[in-house]
């Protein structure tokens, strides 16, 4: 259909023009007045109606027309002229009305038209001003009516208005409530409903709620943590362990769980055990969770390789790294000395133990690192006197280096650490005595063994003194060591065995080393 105001092609349904913006009349315009002037004359000449007003909706302006009054329909102008008023009609769609009215007006009807005859003095041009005062009733009918019609269109709406907004309000209290109901029963909210029972200390119903929620997922870490806090709570750690450990077991790919399970262990400090954990999960949980692999400490000396001096060892880690470390066979903690300056390495085996650890306190695992420092051995300690017969008093001394023990036998037996301990000279005794001597390092380590073979005869003539003068003159130090000395009565030579110096040593008795 097309806009009667603007021609403008209107499409069905449409109740505006988009080009004008009229109002779209889909049927013809009311015109009330017909009918407000009907009911008007059947008012006016219904007999039990005089004496009243008119009802409000013949009243169009504040100008009343009393069209049943007596009067007789005279009026009086300035000129005084008379007329007379005939042919007043009036159409309408009513029935058929045949009434008369006393008093000098009368209506006739007959048919669809009315004659209203009226007699009376009129002003100056001998006319009423019936007309006029009904075309301004007319105006004002049409205002009023106008203004009801959108009063009660506007009523409508706001009915229909809050319809749609109560109808909307039930809809939504019908979802949320739906809403609720499935969250309450979902993993979440029966995690959050066990978090709300932990936080009121209600360990029974936190438990029975995580428990839940791992049945209804199991791959997801938020009951573990919850069901772990829970026997924290209660002073369970190692049960609240055991939670993670035991998900892991089962579900060895999970690296949400392993994540939960090393979180559980910063918030506990127990930081140690992550690297344990982390290495022995899969390539793939170990991908997943790079940031736990903390690189370990290195080692500026090859432990496979033995030194025979003092040495000292540098440890170095990634930037902003802490490294602590152990020489006494410990695997370090955060307790353990802080890595400083280079650590000295003493004679022995020197193992050192070291961990890294990032600023978020996450540790590396324990590297290890024996060392074994071996300092050259002395040779058979030096002993004087020298092998020979004595006829005087005499003392055997062992010439005993720095950091050295030494240890002797009067008896013929090799010495051990067991064997009596050298403090100072020993006074020979009378008779022959086959002494022997080692040196012992404080890393246990023993040289070779010295021998001498000594007689000593106290009731020898005098006679005999030269020649154990000659004898006693032939003593030395450690030169001894290296030289031979020959003996008239055959005591033999002095031995060191387990040295440099092999020297077999025939006496009295057939003694041999």
């Amino acid at each position: 259909m097309k806009c009667k105001y603007c021609g403008h092609e209107i499409p069905d349904g449409v109740l505006y023009c988009d080009a004008c913006g009229n109002e779209v009349r889909i049927v013809p315009d009311y015109n009330p007045l017909d009918d407000m002037l009907t009911e008007q004359v059947r008012f006016s000449i219904d007999e039990q109606n005089e004496g009243k007003e008119d009802p409000d909706y013949l009243a169009y302006d504040r100008t009343r027309v009393d069209v049943r009054s007596n009067t007789g329909g005279r009026t009086s102008g300035r000129s005084g002229a008379t007329g007379r008023i005939t042919g007043v009609s009036a159409r309408t769609t009513r029935r058929t009305m045949n009434t008369r009215v006393t008093g000098d007006t009368s209506i006739r009807a007959t048919g669809k038209t009315t004659v209203l005859r009226q007699t009376g003095r009129t002003g100056n041009t001998g006319r009423t001003g019936r007309t006029g005062q009904i075309a301004d009733r007319t105006g004002g009918g049409k205002r009023s009516v106008s203004r009801k019609k959108k009063e009660q269109k506007m009523a409508r709406l706001r009915r229909k208005r809050r319809i749609v907004i109560l109808v909307l309000i039930l809809c939504i209290a019908a979802i949320a409530g739906i809403s609720y109901a499935l969250y309450i029963n979902s993993y979440t909210g029966i995690v959050r409903s066990g978090n709300n029972a932990l936080k009121n200390q209600e360990y029974s119903k936190a438990e029975s709620y995580f428990k839940r929620a791992i049945k209804k997922n199991k791959q997801r870490p938020e009951a573990y943590s919850g069901l772990a806090k829970t026997y924290l709570g209660q002073d369970e750690d190692d049960k609240a362990e055991n939670v993670f450990l035991d998900a892991i077991d089962s579900q060895s790919g999970n690296a949400d769980l392993y994540d939960a399970c090393f979180q559980f262990y910063l918030d506990t400090d127990q930081t140690l055990k992550i690297p344990e954990l982390f290495d022995d999960a899969d390539d793939s949980v170990q991908e997943q969770l790079s940031e736990y692999d903390i690189d370990r400490p290195t080692y500026s000396l090859d432990d496979k390789k033995t030194y025979d001096d003092v040495q000292q060892v540098t440890l170095t880690a990634g930037k902003g790294m802490t490294i602590y470390y152990t020489t006494d066979g410990t695997d370090p903690t955060f307790d353990s000395d802080k890595y400083k300056e280079p650590i000295q390495l003493e004679e022995g085996e020197n193992d050192v133990r070291a961990i890294a650890v990032n600023k978020k306190g996450i540790p590396s695992s324990t590297a290890q690192k024996v060392y074994k420092i071996v300092f050259p051995i002395e040779e058979a300690p030096a002993i004087s006197p020298s092998t020979g017969q004595y006829e005087s008093s005499q003392t055997i001394e062992i010439k005993v280096p720095d950091g050295y023990t030494a240890y002797y036998t009067m008896n013929g037996k090799t010495p051990t650490t067991s064997s009596k301990k050298y403090t100072g000279p020993i006074k020979m005794p009378e008779g022959e005595t086959l002494f022997k001597a080692i040196l012992v390092n404080s890393d246990g380590r023993s040289s070779g063994v010295t021998t001498r073979n000594y007689v000593l005869d106290l009731s020898s003539s005098k006679g005999n003194s030269d020649t154990s003068s000659n004898i006693s003159g032939s003593n030395s130090d450690s030169s001894d060591i290296s030289t031979s000395d020959s003996n008239t009565d055959g005591l033999g030579t002095d031995t060191t065995t387990g040295s440099r110096s092999n020297r077999v040593i025939t006496g009295k008795g057939g003694a041999s080393e």
